[in-house]
C-alpha cells in the first residue's frame, strides 16, 4: 500500500507519551497517523488534511471528546469517531453511541480492540482521496469519481460537446451541472430536458419553440429550450430516446448554430453549450438503425462515463450522511446517525437503482427514526422494500448483458487473446470478432 492509498489517522490525547506509543502501534497497521494534543489543534488541524477517522480521549481540557465529536458531526458528518477514556463506564457508552460514537474504548487501550474498532470504521466510511477539484454539487470521495472530475475541470472551458453515459440513477445531470459550472458560460442558464419524457410530436417545439397558430393548440409563440439555455448550456438526458426525425433537425442545429422554430420561416442563431446523456448503448442502437451515426460522433466528442454505485463503495457512506442531513433539515428535524451495522447493511447493499435509490431509502429511514440513531433493522426493513425500485431489464436487454458479460470474462481467461477466447466459447474466430464489435468491447483495456 502506498503512502497515497493508506487510510489517514488523527489521534487526540492530552498525554504526550500515550500519544507517541498509540501513534507507533497504529503505524505499525499499516495507517498515517498525525498527533495532536487538544481538540482546538484537531479541528485546526482538519482544515489543512483530510483524515478517515479521529481517535480522541474523553476528557481533555478546554474541549473535551465529545465537544470535539460535536464539531465533527457538523462539521465532517461522516468521519467515524472512537473515543477513549481512563473513566468508562456504562452511561459513558451509551450516551457515547447516541451521539454517534463509531466506538467507545476504555483505557488501559486493548490494542487488539482499538485495531478492530479502526479497521471497522474504515471499512464502512472508506478512504478519503484528497479533497473534490472542483466546486461541484457531486459528493465523493472515489478514485473513479475524481478522475472524471478532473476530467470535467479540463474539459469545462472548451466548446467541445460532452456526452455522459451511465445507467439510470448514476447522477448524470449533476455531472453535466459539473461540466456548466466550469465552463465559459457558467454565468448563463443551464437548462435540462429528458428526452424520453417528452412525447415525440411536442418534444420538437420544446427544443425548437414554435410560432403562434403554427399547429393546433398553439395559441402563443413559445420559446423554445436552445433560446432558453442561449450564453449558456442545454442538458439533452436520455438522447438516445430522440426520435429518429427529430435527431436529423438536431444535427443540423448543432452543424449550423441556427434553430427554426415550428413555423418560423427565418433561421434563429444561436450559442448554446450541449451536454448529452444516455443509459442506452449507443453504438448498438446505431447497428439496429435507432440513432444516427452522424449524430453520434457530434455529441460524443468527449464521452464521460458514470459508474454504478456498487463500484464505489467508498462514497455510500459519505452519500449517506450527506442526504440524511439534507432530508432532517427538510423535516425541521435534528440531525440523525447511522448505526455501525446500519451503515455496514448500507455499504454491503448492492444499489441497483444507484444514487436515486440510496436517497430514497434514506429519505424512508430518517422519516422512520424517532431519536437520533438509525438502527440496522429499520435499514434493513427498507431494503427489502425498495427490492424493485431499478426498472428490470427486458429480456432481450438481460440476453445481451449476459452475452457481453460472457465475453468479457472470456477474453479476461484468454488475457486478451481473441483465438484462443474463441476457442473456450466454441465459436469460429470470425464470429468471435463480431461479437466483440457488437458490444464494442476494448479488448486492450482487458489485458
Amino acid at each position: 500500500m502506498n503512502e497515497v492509498t493508506k487510510p489517514r489517522v488523527l489521534l487526540v490525547d492530552d498525554d504526550a507519551s500515550l500519544l507517541k506509543l498509540l501513534a507507533i502501534r497504529i503505524e505499525s497497521k499499516g495507517y498515517l497517523v498525525s498527533t495532536v494534543e487538544s481538540g482546538i489543534e484537531a479541528l485546526q488541524t482538519l482544515k489543512n488534511q483530510t483524515y478517515d477517522a479521529v481517535i480522541t480521549d474523553l476528557r481533555m481540557d478546554e474541549m473535551d471528546g465529545m465537544a470535539l465529536h460535536r464539531q465533527l458531526q457538523s462539521r465532517y458528518p461522516s468521519m467515524p469517531v472512537i473515543m477513549m477514556t481512563a473513566h468508562g463506564s456504562i452511561p459513558d457508552a451509551v450516551e457515547a453511541t447516541k451521539q454517534g460514537i463509531f466506538a467507545f474504548i476504555t483505557k488501559p487501550v486493548d490494542k487488539d480492540e482499538l485495531f478492530d474498532s479502526l479497521a471497522k470504521a474504515i471499512e464502512i466510511h472508506g478512504v478519503h482521496g484528497d479533497e473534490t477539484p472542483t466546486q461541484t454539487n457531486i459528493v465523493t470521495r472515489s478514485g473513479a469519481m475524481l478522475h472524471l472530475l478532473e476530467q470535467v475541470k479540463l474539459l469545462g472551458p472548451t466548446q467541445v460537446n460532452v456526452l455522459i453515459s451511465g445507467a439510470s440513477g448514476t447522477g448524470k445531470e449533476l455531472l453535466a451541472q459539473a461540466i456548466h459550472q466550469h465552463s465559459h458560460v457558467s454565468d448563463g442558464p443551464f437548462v435540462a430536458i429528458n428526452c424520453g419524457a417528452v412525447p415525440g410530436e411536442l418534444l420538437e417545439s420544446e427544443l425548437f419553440g414554435h410560432k403562434k397558430g403554427a399547429f393546433t393548440g398553439a395559441v402563443k409563440d413559445h420559446q423554445g429550450l436552445f433560446q432558453q439555455a442561449q450564453g449558456g448550456t442545454l442538458f439533452l438526458d436520455e438522447i438516445g430516446d430522440m426520435p429518429l426525425n427529430l435527431q436529423v433537425k438536431l444535427l443540423r442545429v448543432l452543424q449550423e448554430k441556427t434553430i427554426r422554430p415550428v413555423g418560423f420561416q427565418e433561421e434563429i442563431p444561436i450559442d448554446v453549450r450541449v451536454v448529452s446523456a444516455t443509459h442506452k448503448n449507443l453504438p448498438e442502437a446505431i447497428n439496429n438503425q435507432q440513432f444516427r451515426e452522424d449524430l453520434y460522433y457530434r455529441l460524443n466528442v468527449v464521452n464521460l462515463k458514470l459508474p454504478p454505485l456498487c463500484e464505489r463503495r467508498e462514497d455510500i457512506s459519505l452519500l449517506a450522511q450527506h442526504f440524511a442531513g439534507l432530508i432532517a433539515k427538510r423535516m425541521g428535524q435534528d440531525q440523525k446517525q447511522f448505526a455501525n451495522d446500519a451503515m455496514h447493511a448500507l455499504v454491503r447493499y448492492d444499489w441497483p437503482g444507484n444514487i436515486r435509490q440510496l436517497q430514497n431509502v434514506i429519505e424512508q429511514v430518517v422519516a422512520l427514526t424517532p431519536g437520533k440513531v438509525i438502527a440496522a433493522q429499520l435499514v434493513e426493513s427498507a431494503l427489502n422494500s425498495n427490492v424493485s425500485i431499478a426498472e428490470p431489464l427486458s429480456l432481450n436487454d438481460a440476453k445481451k448483458e449476459f452475452e457481453r458479460d460472457y465475453l468479457i470474462n472470456t477474453l479476461k481467461m484468454s488475457a486478451g487473446n481473441v483465438a484462443e477466447a474463441a476457442k473456450l466459447a466454441k465459436r469460429n474466430r470470425s464470429d468471435f470478432y463480431k461479437l466483440i464489435k457488437k458490444h464494442n468491447i476494448n479488448v486492450e483495456s482487458l489485458i
